[in-house]
Order: C-alpha cells, then structure tokens, then sequence
C-alpha cells in the first residue's frame, strides 16, 4: 500500500479551491493525564485518594484509575491546545497543594513496588455505579494482575468542528445521512492510527527501561542494565510492548474488534461481553458472598479491551459505550499511545500536540480500506517492533507483501504530512505546524533525539538505574510546580467542583435500594 499517497495532496487542493480549508484547523482537543501518586521514599503511595480533592467517582476533572494511586486529570475539550495545556497545568497546581508529602511520578513505568498485594484498587464508594467500578478493577486484577495495571499514559482526545462533516461531504460528492458519513470517516481515521500507530511510540515512546520491582513473578526476556533496571537497547516504549497491558491473556479466545465500520466495531465487543471464557469462569464471579469479578465473560465490559485508538461517544446513565455508539455515533476520536513525557511536567507538550493534529488529519483524508487477518496480524507486530526496537536503524517493519525498513517508510509518511502541516500553518499556526513536524523528522535523522534515547543516554552518563532517574525528573517537576501560582478563580471553582462531587456521591449512596445484584442484571440487560 503506498504511503504517498496522491490523495491527501489532491484532497487538499480541491478543499482549498472549493471547500473551506480553515476547517481542518478547528476542532476539540482534550487530555487525560495519568499520574501514580508517590510517597517520598518513592515507592506507590498508600493512602487513600485525598478527600480534599472530591469524589474520584463523580468529579469531572479529577478522578483515579485502576489503583487508589494512580491519579487521572481530565481537561474538557477546548478549540486550542494551549487551553488544554493551561487547564491540565492548573488541575497539576490544584493537586500539588492537596498532597500531604506525597508527589507524582514522572514516568510512565511504576517503581518501587512491593509485589502486587501493595498497590491499593481505587475504591469509589458503596453506591452501586461506584461498586461496580471497584469490582471491575478487582476483575482486572484477578484477570491480568495488578502491576501492569498501574502504568500511566497520555491520552488525546480529538474531533473535527461539526461544520467540517457537511462541508467534507459536499466535497467528496458521498450522498447518505450526515451522521453515517461522519461514523464511517471517523473509522477511516480509526484504521489507519492503527496501520500508522508505530510512529507514536518512536516519536514519544519514554518507557525504555524498567524497574526490576515491576517483576515479581518471572525474570523479564529484557537486558539489565543495573541491579535494580531492566532495559531494551534499541526500545522506545515498553509500555507499549510486550509487558504492557495488551490483553495478551486473550489471544486465541476470539476477541479482536472488527475495525470496517462502527456496527461492525460495536458489536465485536458488545459479542465479546457476553461470550463465556473458561479461563475467566475458573476465577468464580462470586466466591463466598464476594465478587471477584463482574462476570466471567471474555471481557467484563467494553473498556476492558485494549486498544491505541479507540472511537468514542459520550455514555448516559446506565448506557454501555456500545450502545452510546450505536446510538449516536462517534463523537470524538481518542488515541491511547503516548506514552507520559517525562521531560515535560504535564506529560505531554504543544509541540507534540501539533504534530498529532497533523497526524490524525492526514488519517483522516487518505484512502483506509478495510483492515484483512493478515494486515492485523502485521498491525500488532509492526507496533511491538517499534516498540522494542524502534532506534535499531536496521529495524524493518511489515508492509504488504514485503519487509523495508521502519526508518524509510517513517520518512515517507512524514514527508507526505508536510503539505498539510503547512496548510494548517497557513490557517493561523504561524508555521508551528511545520516546526513540530520537522522536530519529528530530525528525531527519525537522530535516533538518540527521542524521549527514549534521551533517557537512556542521561541515565548512563549520571550512572543513574531506572529508579533513580525518574525520581530525580519526579522531584525536579514537582519543585517545578511548587513555583507556580495558581488562578485563583480557578481554584475556588474546583473546590466547589469537589463539593459537589462528594455530595452527589452521598447521595448516591443515600438514595440507592437497589441491591448490587440487580443494578448488574439491570445494566448488561442495557447492552445492544
């Protein structure tokens, strides 16, 4: 399949000539920014999620994950990447001055973990909405294990302006509804971040080496490169490799969503949460009145599923992100492999967030046929080469019916994002486009310019193992932030953002007669 492809370049000429190219320039752009609480021996914090901070089950910007730890900022989306950047770095100073000796870890890979009994599941009360979450995370645990559970990651959320869709359509002369021709490019995007996906952890990848802690059940098929790290010589992203969460336990059972189009998709994992896995039913759903699991299903809901790029729409009360789907198509488009960037306190910076808006467009407007058992086959390996080898210069990927080397194809695909990058400049980017494209080139010209390379370079030249690098940029980052002042407004509107969330969960709590076992009969009976 070739990646110059002539059809984003005339895509874009006609869409300058009769189309309205500013359009490509707007949209909503969103973050969620994972971060593992740490206590200031820099092992997993143990304390409960603080109460000054409101309800992790219903505040709308602060919430946690999988562990009680591991903390989750959720910016709304905004029209400007440097909005999402000031309210992620706002909800940051909000965090700093609500930990009590504690701090956040700088990095994507955990450190300092003794064994898997240690690391605290995020609890969110005794409502039902809230049990379900903890039970969910107790299923995790029992399915895949704890630790890799609590690797951190940036996650971007994107949509194109709603005038876009009627413009693009008109365009392209495609007749149909407007929200079916919306769904079906959305997925077009969908399948090419997975063909093309392998650049992220290149590009952003922060995770080359590992703390032997991480481990605690087998020696790890990595290198050591200290008494207490493991690495990868030529790595990018482990997190996005083999020892991350990658549903590996899985493979064979049947379960891969089906990318052709949104019904397709919404129902390979809808069929997924109601198909019996033994392995899973040898674990009990309820074992002596307690729940180990919220079923024995291939997955227990549909997020359990991973996956780099996910579509997705907004969920109503009681409603499956299938069937919020189904029901009002795709809403925005989020991409799940950055890994946190550990050279920037907010995980994640503009030059980055430029680049892959020029990224997920190009996506966007090339051709995406329909992903064959073959080409997905070639999608996992291509991305965990990259990720366990992608500085190798000699690294070849799979593409088609032949092998050629990552670093050829990777130029090829920037290259062909450069008449959009520079149409985007055009647009009011001032060339800031062009600028985060070439940063991105220069890194494929200069392997030892990733985050990846970086890392392993300073480690070696401060005789620094994994642990002690990260603490070193964790500390740094949080001095970082102790030296910044926080807009007071907003900080008056979280605290009464927290209020409220700590008493709309009491009175969820209060309110609820429902029994636990009927709220989970009552919600998979809800699945399409």
């Amino acid at each position: 399949m070739p990646t110059g492809s002539p059809l984003v370049t005339d895509l874009l000429d006609r869409l300058c000539r009769k189309g309205n190219p500013s359009l490509l320039a707007r949209g909503r752009f969103g973050l969620e920014k994972e971060s593992l609480r740490v206590a200031e021996s820099g092992g997993i914090a143990l304390t409960p999620h603080p109460a000054s901070l409101g309800s992790a089950l219903t505040h709308p910007h602060i919430t946690t994950d999988y562990s009680e730890a591991l903390l989750e900022l959720v910016t709304p989306p905004f029209e400007d990447f440097t909005q999402a950047l000031d309210c992620l770095q706002e909800l940051h100073l909000y965090v700093r001055d609500r930990l009590d000796r504690e701090f956040l870890w700088a990095t994507s890979m955990p450190c300092i973990l003794a064994g898997e009994d240690n690391i605290p599941i995020a609890r969110y009360g005794h409502s039902n909405p809230g049990l379900m979450k903890y039970v969910y995370r107790v299923g995790l645990g029992y399915r895949y294990g704890r630790t890799m559970q609590v690797i951190a990651g940036v996650h971007y959320n994107f949509s194109l302006d709603d005038a876009f869709w009627p413009m693009y359509q008109a365009l392209l002369g495609e007749e149909g509804s407007l929200r079916d021709f919306r769904d079906r490019h959305y997925m077009g995007m969908v399948r090419n971040l997975q063909r093309y996906g392998w650049l992220i952890p290149y590009l952003f990848g922060a995770s080359p080496s590992v703390c032997s802690s991480f481990f605690t059940d087998k020696e790890p098929d990595l290198l050591v490169f200290d008494d207490h790290t493991y690495y990868e010589p030529y790595a990018t992203s482990l997190r996005m490799g083999d020892i991350g969460y990658q549903n590996r336990k899985e493979e064979g059972m049947g379960i891969k969503a089906e990318y052709d189009d949104l019904d397709s998709y919404v129902h390979s994992l809808a069929r997924a949460t109601q198909t019996p896995c033994p392995v899973w039913e040898r674990i009990g759903v309820k074992v002596d009145g307690e729940y180990r699991q919220l079923n024995a299903n291939q997955l227990q809901i549909e997020n359990e599923y991973y996956s780099s790029v996910r579509p997705k729409q907004i969920c109503g009360d009681m409603e499956t992100p299938a069937r919020a789907l189904k029901e009002r198509g795709i809403a925005y488009v989020e991409l799940r492999s950055l890994d946190v960037n550990a050279y920037h306190p907010l995980g994640v910076d503009e030059t980055q967030l430029r680049f892959l808006h020029v990224f997920m467009l190009y996506c966007l407007l090339r051709e995406s046929p329909a992903i064959s058992c073959t080409e997905r086959k070639e999608i996992d390996r291509n991305l965990i080469w990259v990720a366990h080898q992608g500085r190798d210069p000699l690294l070849k990927l799979q593409r088609g019916d032949r092998a050629v080397l990552f670093r050829d194809w990777a130029a090829e695909l920037l290259r062909a994002m450069a008449p959009l990058a520079e149409l985007l400049g055009e647009q009011g980017g001032n060339g800031a486009y062009l600028h985060a494209l070439r940063e991105q080139q220069r890194k494929l010209e200069n392997a030892s310019l990733t985050p990846s390379g970086r890392m392993l370079e300073e480690m070696r030249a401060n005789g620094e193992g994994f642990y002690q690098f990260a603490r070193r940029l964790s500390r740094e980052q949080w001095r970082y932030f102790s030296r910044q002042q926080m807009d007071a407004a907003f900080a008056r509107e979280l605290d009464e953002m927290a209020a409220r969330s700590l008493a709309q969960q009491e009175a969820m709590e209060q309110a609820g007669s429902e029994s636990f076992d009927d709220y989970l009969a009552r919600y998979f009976a809800g699945q399409i």
